[in-house]
């Protein structure tokens, strides 16, 4: 039956607004442009990603993507690269690039429930001189993917609490990331302290998960 077994649809964003709600100021100025200092560290403590790409004809594929310590390298505040490692020779995430240039990517770091968000243009490229930073165990990787940031920011952890994935304690890293308050008030720079804001997310976290 597919979408058709669906009677009672939502078809507006107005409709949707009054059902769910709209987002906060938090919610809205915690959304940049580019990569700031956390990101930076986030992305530097990040040994996977989740990788989303769409072709011209608007399918979709997520694609894992992992490296240690870090599955992508900061050029500068608004460009990443991913090292293409060997897999199943597919591409589809590489053709999709090529079709569109469009690319949404979800940094995890294991045992952090926060996750980072970032959205923008794509390319695939195959320039030496960035390829041999990516040299592991003396195999360059032959091409690249290379990410223009149009947005960012940190998501909540309530969905990776839900999960309990990261419940068993040997699953869990280090960071050097401050809490996400302290974070979000850097970011946005919202009237609020930064000890309030921790109680009002972990508030959220223990009795707003659903």
């Amino acid at each position: 039956m597919g979408l058709n077994c669906f009677q009672d649809l939502i078809t507006s964003v107005d409709e949707l607004s009054n059902l769910i709600g709209t987002p906060s100021e938090l919610v809205i100025k915690k959304q940049l442009s580019e990569l700031d200092d956390h990101m930076r560290t986030f992305i530097a403590e990040s040994p996977f990603l989740l990788l989303g790409t769409v072709d011209r004809e608007g399918r979709c594929d997520v694609s894992p993507r992992g490296d240690v310590p870090s599955v992508a390298s900061v050029i500068d505040s608004q460009t990443l690269v991913l090292a293409e490692r060997p897999g199943n020779r597919r591409a589809d995430s590489l053709q999709n690039i090529m079709e569109t240039g469009r690319v949404g990517l979800l940094f995890m770091i294991p045992g952090q429930g926060e996750t980072l968000r970032v959205n923008g243009r794509a390319c695939v490229f195959r320039d030496n001189a960035v390829l041999e930073t990516m040299t592991v165990n003396d195999k360059q990787p032959v091409v690249g993917i290379g990410v223009e940031i149009e947005e960012c920011y940190l998501q909540c952890a309530k969905a990776l609490i839900r999960s309990h994935l990261w419940d068993n304690p040997e699953n869990r890293k280090q960071t050097s990331l401050p809490s996400y308050g302290q974070i979000l008030i850097d970011q946005t720079k919202i009237d609020q302290t930064v000890e309030s804001l921790n109680q009002q997310i972990e508030e959220s976290y223990a009795k707003r998960l659903y």
